[in-house]
């Protein structure tokens, strides 16, 4: 008898516990980055670092993953405008490779949409200034200071070209581009002022601190144990300061 009710409280313990887990897992997976945009911090990480080998294999898990080649361009094109011409042309030669050695496997992969025109009688300033205000969810100051009162001509070119040009481009969202961002940030090192920014817009355009861990990860898998290890003492400050 004594057995007998040993095994049914066992039985229960381990139907609870097989509850619990079943109605935790939903709840982690929701936490987690999409596998596009896992693959999309690949991509735009291994551009930045100039690892075209790698590179070349992140281009493939992107396609099978679901990205569309429109989105691919567009993330190759992104990395530009934080890490230079050079890398985005060799990520986009590297890119057309894939692409070339698909085709000959017998692969079709999506070509996915091409942006939508800028339909808008503001002025590319004003329409940079107000994507900016979204991403930071604060409005901008008139006065400028720092570096955009040292040279006001790159400010100028932040909203009329950054954010205007590229950040409108509705291939990618804002969140993606933000995604694509600290990932070229936390890849080519030495600007942690920067990332810390991108980071707090990162939380503002709705990514989680759980994504932005597994981020890290990412990083710390693609591009390196000191890259991550930086990335992540400039997150712990971010998280630390929404406290």
């Amino acid at each position: 008898m004594k057995k007998n009710k040993l095994l049914i409280t066992l039985v229960i313990v381990l139907s609870s516990i097989s509850f619990m887990l079943k109605a935790q897992s939903p709840l982690k997976e929701s936490m987690a980055l999409p596998v596009k945009q896992q693959r999309l911090v690949a991509i735009a990480a291994l551009t930045a670092n100039g690892d075209l080998i790698k590179l070349k294999t992140e281009l493939e898990n992107g396609l099978e993953a679901g990205l569309s080649i429109n989105q691919i361009k567009e993330i190759l094109v992104h990395v530009y405008a934080y890490a230079g011409f050079p890398r985005s042309i060799r990520g986009l030669q590297t890119f057309m490779t894939v692409l070339e050695e698909r085709k000959a496997q017998g692969l079709n992969d999506v070509e996915g949409a091409e942006a939508s025109p800028i339909k808008s009688e503001q002025s590319k300033y004003e329409r940079g200034k107000v994507v900016l205000e979204k991403l930071t969810g604060a409005p901008e100051k008139e006065q400028k200071s720092g570096y955009a009162a040292f040279a006001p001509q790159i400010e100028i070119f932040l909203k009329e070209h950054l954010f205007a040009d590229i950040f409108e481009r509705d291939v990618l969202t804002y969140t993606e581009r933000e995604l694509a961002t600290i990932s070229v940030l936390a890849s080519i090192g030495g600007v942690e002022p920067m990332l810390r920014s991108h980071l707090a817009i990162c939380l503002n355009v709705g990514l989680k601190p759980d994504q932005l861990q597994q981020y890290i990860g990412i990083i710390r898998r693609t591009v390196g144990e000191k890259q991550a290890n930086t990335a992540k003492g400039v997150l712990d400050e971010v998280l630390k300061g929404k406290k």
